[in-house]
């Protein structure tokens, strides 16, 4: 599992997000929780860029970490979920990255910004300059041999709108792609992925879901 923090891709770090990474090695997983170069001096696609080649790492090393180089997965919260999405729906990054699509079992976008008008927000800055959505978001750009997806969506979610997901997954559907939108009760836009570290598991079932989508699509 590679997994990629939130924080309107200006913010945040792998340091923040141990949480994450402990609770899927818990759960059995291989985790390698990422950095990547953050924006307003890095713009799009520089983030999903170095998604790509943490995952070309990730799988190089994987036999080496006790995992496969044909079982990976990745997950991703906010602006991460989006970087998480962007990286295996578009078949440009992979193949730059030389990672092969079929080596990707599945992704997992928590709250993530997949279909949205990026100018008329603060994100705008995260993005080239002229940059539009047609060009950019993922939901635009969806390969009809992508993965399976889990979008996760909070209930309460005041930050990301949820039609992201709902686009989103209309995107996969029209391409092909298995995907499933579940949106949690009693959650927000932290507390969805807060859920996942092990003292917090009671806020909601981010965690549980995660871990059924992984145990559902993997490799045996």
């Amino acid at each position: 599992m590679l997994f990629i923090h939130g924080g309107s891709w200006e913010g945040g770090d792998k340091e923040g997000h141990r949480f994450a990474g402990e609770s899927l090695a818990r759960a059995g997983y291989v985790t390698a929780v990422m950095n990547y170069r953050l924006a307003p001096k890095n713009r799009y696609p520089s983030y999903v860029q170095d998604a790509a080649s943490a995952l070309k790492v990730l799988r190089d090393r994987s036999v080496s970490l006790g995992g496969s180089p044909d079982n990976l997965f990745v997950m991703g919260h906010s602006a991460g979920g989006f970087n998480a999405v962007e990286v295996v729906v578009n078949e440009r990054w992979l193949r730059e990255a030389g990672v092969p699509v079929s080596s990707v079992r599945g992704v997992i976008g928590i709250a993530g910004p997949y279909s949205y008008d990026f100018r008329q927000f603060s994100s705008a800055r995260a993005f080239p300059q002229g940059g539009t959505p047609d060009e950019i978001m993922p939901d635009r750009h969806v390969r009809p041999d992508a993965p399976p997806h889990l979008l996760l969506v909070a209930e309460s979610d005041s930050v990301v709108y949820p039609q992201n997901a709902v686009n989103m997954e209309a995107a996969l559907k029209r391409a092909g792609v298995p995907v499933t939108r579940t949106v949690l009760p009693r959650v927000n836009h932290l507390t969805i992925m807060a859920a996942v570290a092990r003292p917090l598991t009671f806020l909601g079932g981010t965690r549980q879901a995660v871990i059924d989508f992984i145990e559902t699509h993997r490799r045996r």
